[in-house]
């Protein structure tokens, strides 16, 4: 079990999360959803310290942090953090001057000190779990969005993270490509690899999540299995956001 406990986050005067509480289970998928605005995407920074609450508590991977403003957190324990976790970022964020291969290595080799064939060894065998083997050389600028996508995913899971964090893993690419990047994540749960992430992409959350947290203002406001978040939700403000959705022609 991984666990947020009464996280807050401000910027500035901008209270973006207000006491979040999330447990998320391991070997499931856990989809943050909600308007734009509501503090998905700086709970899922939170969670491997790109963003560093003012207070509450993490637990992972056998770690408790404790976030306190007046101490500052060790680096031991953001880096066991980060060492934990695998990150999937909305604009994919390849290195251009890297090849597909390269982009996958890089990490393994220049922070965890692998062996050069190692690395290489397990990054083919991680291109040929996203159907991405035959790009291997070729650099990001040659790929399409959805393949890129599908490189980020694979450079995440190189160190073999507890949980993948995915950042609206979708958004950036149009239905034919996003279809891709679907089908790789559901892939992944049907592996059991344990996954938080936020998406505006109901489609996305009611395919291969096994638990949805809806958030507004900064709170989570309802959560529980997508059938029911999506189809029978009790509170007015889920309501409201699924009726808009629906409206919008969203399939649920």
């Amino acid at each position: 079990m991984i666990g947020l406990f009464a996280i807050h986050k401000r910027f500035g005067e901008n209270t973006v999360l207000r006491g979040v509480d999330l447990s998320i289970r391991e070997g499931q998928v856990t989809a943050l959803i909600g308007p734009s605005g509501s503090g998905k995407s700086t709970l899922l920074r939170c969670v491997n310290l790109l963003e560093i609450p003012e207070s509450g508590r993490l637990e992972l991977d056998g770690l408790s942090v404790a976030f306190d403003p007046k101490k500052r957190l060790a680096q031991k324990d953001v880096l066991a953090v980060r060492r934990a976790t695998g990150m999937v970022f909305q604009n994919f964020q390849l290195f251009p001057h890297r090849t597909v291969v390269g982009n996958v290595v890089e990490g393994l080799v220049t922070v965890l000190k692998w062996p050069a064939d190692k690395a290489r060894a397990r990054a083919m065998e991680l291109l040929e779990g996203v159907g991405m083997t035959e790009k291997a050389d070729v650099y990001p600028s040659m790929l399409s969005g959805g393949q890129q996508q599908r490189v980020a995913i694979a450079r995440a899971l190189a160190a073999s993270p507890k949980l993948l964090l995915c950042d609206e893993p979708t958004s950036a690419l149009d239905p034919e490509l996003a279809a891709e990047v679907v089908e790789v994540l559901a892939k992944l749960a049907r592996e059991g690899m344990t996954m938080l992430m936020a998406t505006h992409d109901l489609r996305l959350a009611g395919r291969i999540a096994h638990h949805v947290a809806f958030l507004q203002g900064g709170e989570i406001v309802e959560e529980g299995p997508p059938d029911a978040v999506f189809r029978n939700p009790v509170d007015p403000r889920t309501q409201r956001f699924v009726r808009t959705l629906a409206a919008g022609g969203e399939v649920i």
